[in-house]
């Protein structure tokens, strides 16, 4: 049983990151399972950024060391869920058919709106991550550990709730255009539990995250009829900002 969840963490940590790991063969049915250790693998990416933040404000002004320990999460994922989140506004923002959307979120160029939406989350995230370590970098860097967990259990909470709205066949990744249990969800949700017992409030960061998931499931149930993984990507961008933005109040 540990070993097996060992590995899973693992192979959450290669699909989330761009940490050289190595794994044993490969099983598809490892991606489905490993969904559960997304918000643990976010904890993680946000104890390095927190890292990163605490260390520069040592040296140099909030606004640098927000930005520097952004670039960092960037530089460890792969700018992962941002790439996501720029697709899902180029294929979402206008008025296209579904079938249109899906084609756009297919085209590596960005547009408008991806553009548009990159900028704003971004410096959003950026200007709040300032303030929170204007006041203290110590406190920051703790919070940065439960955002990222809990932005990585919004998109569990819509793969669960939703099906993939693509075609399964043609998905980067196939594992995840398959049906995610429930049961997925509770063991994502005790992943949170130690993250969130490091905050003040933690039921209303929890509540925070959850409304991200569910505003973000209802558009892309309404244009999409289920979600894709530039969608699940979005999820976390946003729920990363509303997060900042409840902190930040």
């Amino acid at each position: 049983m540990i070993r097996r969840e060992w590995l899973l963490l693992r192979v959450a940590l290669q699909f989330l990151t761009r940490l050289p790991l190595r794994l044993p063969g490969w099983d598809e049915a490892w991606l489905n399972a490993c969904v559960r250790h997304f918000p643990l693998v976010g904890a993680l990416i946000g104890a390095c950024c927190g890292a990163v933040l605490w260390a520069c404000a040592q040296v140099w002004p909030s606004m640098v060391a927000a930005g520097l320990a952004l670039a960092a999460g960037a530089l460890l994922t792969g700018a992962f869920h941002e790439d996501g989140l720029a697709d899902s506004f180029d294929a979402l923002g206008g008025a296209v058919s579904r079938e249109r959307a899906l084609e756009i979120m297919k085209d590596s160029r960005i547009g408008s709106y991806g553009a548009l939406a990159l900028l704003l989350v971004t410096g959003l995230r950026w200007a709040l991550l300032a303030q929170l370590c204007a006041g203290s970098p110590e406190a920051a860097a703790l919070a940065l550990v439960a955002v990222h967990a809990l932005a990585r259990l919004a998109p569990v909470a819509v793969m669960v709730a939703l099906p993939y709205a693509g075609t399964p066949e043609h998905a980067k990744a196939k594992p995840l255009a398959q049906q995610v249990p429930r049961a997925q969800l509770g063991w994502a949700l005790l992943a949170c539990l130690p993250a969130l017992a490091l905050m003040a409030r933690p039921l209303l960061l929890l509540a925070v995250a959850a409304l991200s998931a569910l505003l973000m499931g209802a558009w892309l149930r309404r244009r999409l009829g289920g979600y894709t993984g530039d969608g699940l990507g979005a999820t976390e961008q946003i729920a990363e900002l509303m997060l900042l933005l409840c902190l930040a109040s």
